[in-house]
């Protein structure tokens, strides 16, 4: 069971991505952003997950010419490798610049029935 609910936590955070991807390459960047914030939600406890996400919203930054939005991702990487491991983010963030690094926010009900499911597990989701 445990693992089927890790599992199923790769699984959205892996569809979030690939909906980001797709809205990337179809030129709707703001969509795209949307879904790798949803993705940042659900993956954000994993250093490995968190990481990555934000080099995603990196990326996509640069395409969308945002010099707030790129920085404000550069300290985000540089934050979810030194302080994901140690327990250190905020609940619920999505990870924009459009918000400050450590502010808590209100989950989605679709993600928070897929985080409650997955804590329960207390397994790494990389």
């Amino acid at each position: 069971m445990s693992e089927q609910n890790n599992e199923a936590l790769r699984t959205a955070i892996t569809q979030e991505l690939a909906l980001a991807e797709s809205h990337e390459l179809n030129g709707d960047y703001h969509s795209a952003f949307y879904h790798l914030e949803r993705a940042h939600v659900l993956g954000q406890a994993s250093t490995y997950q968190h990481t990555r996400i934000h080099w995603r919203m990196f990326k996509l930054a640069l395409k969308l010419r945002s010099p707030r939005e790129v920085w404000g991702q550069i300290f985000r990487i540089i934050g979810a490798s030194t302080k994901t491991p140690f327990g250190i983010y905020p609940v619920g963030n999505t990870g924009g610049a459009n918000v400050w690094f450590f502010k808590p926010m209100p989950i989605p009900s679709d993600l928070q029935d897929i985080l409650e499911r997955s804590r329960a597990t207390h397994e790494p989701i990389n």
